[in-house]
C-alpha cells in the first residue's frame, strides 16, 4: 500500500524521493499519506496527520527510511516520535551517503522499533533515479526505442511514423511526464521535427520535462518546432567545444540555453561530461530517445541504466534501413553487451520489454 501511494507521486517529487506511508493500528489503517511534490509535507507526516491520536502505539509502514534532518521541512522523525509511533517498517535506508542509517538510530534510540528492508527490491527499483543520483551526482538513463519485429527503427527512407502503435505512444508521454529531462540528437531533430513535450488526453497542467538536444556543432535549425517553442518548454542544446560563438549567441537569442562540453574520441559531444554537467544542474533522470547515432554513443560511453524497448508487430526489411544502435559494433557475438530482461509487457498490440545494462 505504502508502495502504491509513494507512485502517486511520480514525477512531481524530483529532487525528492517518492514515499508512501501507512499507519496500522491494530487491524486497522488509520492514516495514508504520500509525499505530492519537494517542499510540501513528507508522506509519513500526512499519515500521521490523518491517523490523529489512533497513531499512538501504532505502526508506521514506508517505503525508505524516514529523514532526520532540517530540509524545506523538519525532520520525520521528530513528527513520529511525537505522535507516538510504537514500530516502524521500512522498505529501505536512505540512500544518501550523508544521512543513511540517521533517521532509523534516531528512532531507535528512542525506544521505536524498527524493522528494514521489506520489498527492499521494489522500493529501491520505485525510486532508483533518485539512488543513482544522491549516491552518484550522475542522471539515471532511460534508453527508449520503438522496433519493429526485424529490429528496425526506421525504413531506407528515414521513415519512422509510426513504429509503435497507440498504446505504446501513450506509455512514453506517461513516462516524460514522470522525467526530468528527454534527450535526443540532432538527426531526430532535422529528420523528424519532434516536439518533445508531454501530450496527454485530459491532462491539464503536464510536467514537461527539460529538451535536450545533442548538436556537436549546433546545426539545429531556426525554423525548428523545437527552437520555435523554447520560450514555452525548457530547451537546452548541447555543443562540443570550439563551436563557434555566433551559433550559440544566435540561439540563446531565441531563449535556447546552450551548454558546451568536451569532445569524446569521435569527436562528438562526450555524453559521460554531459552527465556531470547535468547532475550539477541537478537532473535525476533522463529518457534517452535518440537514433542510431546517439544510441551508439550511449552504449559506448556506458551511461545506459534501464533500456525500453517497444517491438512492433511489423517488419520493415532492407540492408539499409537502420537499427536501433548504430556505430561500429562489435566483432564478435562473444563481446556483446549483455543486458537483463526486467520485464515484459503488452501495449496494445507492441511488446514492451524492460531491460538492466550487466
Amino acid at each position: 500500500m505504502a508502495l502504491g501511494l509513494a507512485r502517486k507521486g511520480r514525477g512531481k517529487t524530483s529532487p525528492n524521493p517518492m514515499v508512501g506511508a501507512v499507519v496500522v493500528r491494530g487491524k486497522a489503517v488509520v492514516g495514508k499519506g504520500y509525499h505530492h511534490r519537494a517542499g510540501e509535507p513528507h508522506a509519513e507526516v500526512l499519515a500521521l496527520r490523518q491517523a490523529g491520536k489512533r497513531a499512538k502505539d501504532a505502526t508506521l509502514y514506508l517505503n525508505l527510511e524516514p529523514c532526520d534532518y532540517f530540509g524545506k521541512t523538519p525532520p520525520c522523525t521528530q513528527a513520529i516520535l511525537k505522535a507516538g509511533i510504537q514500530r516502524v517498517v521500512a522498505g529501505m535506508r536512505d540512500p544518501n551517503p550523508l544521512v543513511s542509517g540517521r533517521g532509523f538510530r534516531r528512532l531507535r534510540k528512542a525506544g521505536v522499533k524498527v524493522d528494514v528492508g521489506l520489498l527492499e527490491g521494489e522500493c529501491r527499483e520505485l525510486n532508483a533515479p533518485f539512488c543513482k543520483f544522491i549516491s552518484t551526482g550522475k542522471p539515471f538513463i532511460i534508453l527508449k526505442a520503438a522496433v519493429s519485429l526485424d529490429g528496425k527503427v526506421a525504413t531506407k527512407s528515414g521513415d519512422s511514423r509510426w513504429i509503435s502503435g497507440g498504446a505504446s505512444r501513450k506509455y512514453v508521454h506517461r513516462l516524460r511526464s514522470a522525467v526530468d529531462a528527454v534527450m535526443v540528437g540532432i538527426g531526430t531533430v532535422r529528420r523528424d521535427d519532434p516536439l518533445l513535450n508531454v501530450r496527454l488526453p485530459g491532462r491539464k497542467n503536464p510536467h514537461h520535462p527539460l529538451r535536450i538536444i545533442v548538436d556537436s556543432r549546433l546545426r539545429i535549425p531556426a525554423d525548428s518546432r523545437i527552437v520555435r517553442t523554447a520560450a514555452e518548454f525548457p530547451t537546452l542544446v548541447v555543443a562540443a567545444s570550439s563551436v563557434p560563438p555566433q551559433r550559440i549567441d544566435r540561439l540563446k537569442k531565441k531563449r535556447v540555453g546552450v551548454l558546451v562540453v568536451r569532445k569524446n574520441r569521435q569527436g562528438r559531444v562526450s555524453l559521460v561530461a554531459l552527465l556531470k554537467e547535468l547532475g550539477c544542474r541537478g537532473i535525476q533522470s533522463i529518457l534517452l530517445e535518440g537514433g542510431p547515432t546517439l544510441n551508439a554513443s550511449a552504449w559506448e560511453e556506458k551511461i545506459v541504466d534501464r533500456v525500453l524497448l517497444f517491438v512492433a508487430p511489423k517488419v520493415i526489411g532492407g540492408r539499409e534501413a537502420p537499427g536501433m544502435v548504430g556505430g561500429e559494433g562489435v566483432g564478435k557475438v562473444k563481446d556483446a553487451r549483455r543486458v537483463e530482461i526486467l520485464r515484459i509487457r503488452r501495449a496494445g498490440p507492441d511488446l514492451m520489454i524492460e531491460a538492466k545494462p550487466l
